[in-house]
């Protein structure tokens, strides 16, 4: 064990015996944060196969270092969860080198790594949607550097949850030794009092799972930093400041999706170099195909030696999407207008948040903002309140989809990728 290592154990330990607050307050005086990076540094979403590869061989580097993983023959530690379009992964590149990675884990039929072991209904008491942060690793070089990479990686992802993934709950689940970094200076909350001496997630490695509220993450950072200077201060570097370095991706229509596995990808990643489609239960194998029902992906897919009907495939599939929209309806004989938030749609209807009560059963005029130059105008009529379990939702049904409405649809049905759907629209006729 080398001498600088030995003395960072010894500190770690030294802290340990202090109070809690303390051991929080030195954390959160170690914090150095730059809203303004080298501009060699860029952050992104890991979308070609070049960017996945880094971030995968990266990251089965940090986990085989870390006892996390045995070795793996394709030198890269990919996941199940890695195929599913409703995960991002997201990379750290510095001179056009991947140095750092983590992926945003959306709730889906596969639901997430960390619930078989922890239990989420206190998160899912709130409401909102949830992802798992997971598959972060930061590149050696990078890792003594004060968070040159970390933070950056960090408020990336902040960014990224709070404006275009519709997501309210972050859930970790982390070695005992780094729950007290996210605690202290992130404000996760522990999902138990107790590490997991058994994470098969992790090789077996002990964990503890944590949750933070997106929701009031703002209102800590600022009780706590604001009195700090910028170079300390979370609540400016999290919520205010705006990093050059960040690339958001830019979307015709409001989705609140990047996905970005191509048949190509998928079968190259998990088919020619790693086992992880082949090594798949007959129930998950069934899953991925609901998932990927489209023809072109069929040939990449496991094989199916039989198929079950599930109860939650749909006879239209529902898309995930953040669109402002406005429904007009005759009460009492004059009209009255609602501000709506479509939160996910089909082909012939949508499911709704409203702050205020809705009118069950009655026909008015739904305009939903689709995208930023798309627009759809239809009847439509609310059949459902608490659609999906929640005060507030209402599931609407459409009498007659219109050409803007039917256009996204196809788009969707079409397209694998954020760029097929954009490709995907522009192709399609502008008359019925």
């Amino acid at each position: 064990m080398s001498f600088g290592r030995a003395l960072n154990q010894s500190l770690r330990k030294l802290v340990a015996f202090l109070p809690r607050p303390a051991r929080f307050a030195i954390y959160r005086s170690f914090v150095e944060c730059n809203a303004q990076p080298d501009r060699r540094l860029v952050l992104k979403i890991a979308e070609t196969q070049e960017e996945l590869q880094a971030c995968f061989r990266l990251l089965h580097d940090a986990y085989v270092s870390s006892g996390f993983m045995k070795p793996d023959p394709s030198g890269m530690r990919v996941t199940i969860y890695h195929a599913l379009p409703t995960t991002t992964t997201l990379c750290a590149k510095y001179d056009g080198e991947v140095v750092g990675t983590l992926s945003l884990i959306r709730e889906s039929l596969f639901g997430f790594p960390l619930q078989a072991i922890f239990d989420l209904s206190q998160v899912r008491a709130l409401k909102g949607q949830i992802a798992e942060v997971s598959a972060l690793a930061v590149h050696p070089k990078f890792r003594k550097t004060g968070g040159t990479i970390l933070f950056p990686l960090m408020k990336f992802m902040y960014n990224y949850c709070t404006t275009f993934f519709d997501t309210r709950h972050l859930v970790i689940a982390v070695n005992p030794n780094r729950i007290e970094m996210y605690e202290s200076l992130l404000f996760f909350q522990r999902l138990s009092e107790k590490s997991v001496d058994n994470y098969d997630f992790a090789n077996g490695a002990p964990a503890v799972g944590a949750a933070l509220d997106l929701k009031t993450a703002p209102a800590l950072f600022k009780q706590v930093y604001a009195s700090k200077t910028l170079r300390r201060n979370m609540h400016h570097y999290f919520v205010e400041a705006v990093m050059p370095n960040i690339v958001l991706p830019t979307r015709r229509y409001f989705t609140t999706n990047d996905p970005v596995m191509t048949p190509a990808l998928l079968d190259y990643f998990f088919n020619q170099h790693t086992q992880v489609f082949a090594k798949l239960d007959d129930h998950k194998k069934q899953l991925l195909h609901a998932i990927y029902n489209l023809s072109a992906f069929q040939p990449v897919l496991p094989t199916l030696r039989k198929r079950v009907a599930q109860a939650s495939e749909r006879s239209h599939q529902r898309y995930s999407v953040q669109c402002p929209g406005v429904f007009k309806v005759m009460e009492s004989a004059r009209e009255c207008t609602y501000q709506l938030l479509v939160v996910d749609l089909s082909l012939h209807g949508f499911q709704v948040y409203s702050q205020v009560p809705l009118p069950l059963g009655c026909w008015g005029e739904a305009s939903i903002q689709l995208g930023k130059s798309e627009k759809s105008f239809s009847q439509a009529k609310a059949v459902l309140e608490r659609a999906n379990g929640s005060p507030g939702f209402y599931g609407f049904q459409l009498a007659e989809p219109d050409l803007a409405w039917r256009k996204f649809v196809s788009a969707m049905q079409a397209g694998t990728t954020h760029e097929d759907l954009d490709n995907a629209s522009r192709f399609l006729p502008d008359s019925a």
